[in-house]
């Protein structure tokens, strides 16, 4: 079984040492879905939603920034000097909105923690946007869906499991801290 790397062997949290893992391209998408009212999500598709903006332009820049400062949310991430972060939006229904978000890095450690933060800071800014309609709405399956580069290899969630967790290393190599 896979050991917790933000421990050390006494169990005193710790911030990975990368140092000696090579630089490689490393890329994540993940994914979030935002459930609101009809109304709601078709004032949303015409632009009219918010007087603060257009909701998913908004939503997008937030979920840029939230990329970028990712290490100053989640204590034990590392600064990445990130090369791209990529926010896409998919209508998936009448009332639902699914939230994709590409980063990538030429670095040591990977750029999944800063892939599930754009969608979670882009989600929660459509909540905020929309509220005084639809104090409603839900955030659901933030996930990881894809990552590739690194030591572990690469990852792609199997689309059968329907947002359970179902982890397939695509390269076949162990996980490795």
């Amino acid at each position: 079984m896979d050991t917790l790397t933000h421990f050390d062997a006494d169990g005193a949290t710790r911030m990975v040492d990368v140092g000696d893992k090579s630089e490689t391209q490393r890329t994540a998408t993940a994914t979030a879905l935002v459930r609101t009212a009809m109304a709601t999500m078709a004032r949303i598709r015409a632009g009219d939603a918010s007087k603060k903006g257009n909701v998913l332009e908004v939503a997008r820049l937030a979920g840029i920034m939230a990329a970028k400062k990712t290490s100053d949310l989640i204590p034990l991430c590392h600064p990445l000097p990130l090369t791209s972060v990529a926010i896409e939006f998919a209508f998936l229904d009448a009332q639902t909105v699914q939230i994709a978000a590409t980063t990538k890095v030429f670095g040591r450690t990977g750029v999944e923690m800063e892939a599930l933060t754009a969608v979670t800071v882009a989600a929660l800014t459509i909540y905020d946007m929309c509220k005084a309609i639809d104090r409603g709405m839900t955030i659901d399956r933030i996930q990881l869906e894809v990552k590739t580069g690194g030591k572990s290899g690469d990852f792609q969630r199997d689309a059968s499991q329907n947002g359970a967790a179902d982890e397939r290393n695509i390269n076949a190599h162990p996980h490795q801290p």
